[in-house]
């Protein structure tokens, strides 16, 4: 009898993920669309702009990530 429950518990938890998956891969579906949509609306010289804007603050981050991780290390 628990071994029937266990199996029951593994099946339902498949399912679970298997939508869980599912849900996922609309969500990059629709992000990907936004993100195309936004692109064509604003144009390439505006988009390369706000790239660069993003690359940079990803920079910064990282770069006080890194001195927080000296700090620690100390």
């Amino acid at each position: 009898m628990p071994n029937n429950k266990l199996k029951e518990k593994v099946e339902a938890l498949t399912r679970v993920v298997g939508q869980m998956l599912k849900d996922l891969q609309q969500i990059d579906s629709l992000a990907r669309g936004t993100l195309t949509a936004f692109q064509l609306h604003i144009g390439e010289k505006e988009w390369k702009k706000v790239l660069k804007e993003l690359q940079d603050k990803e920079l910064e981050a990282q770069e006080k990530d890194n001195e927080q991780d000296k700090k620690l290390e100390l």
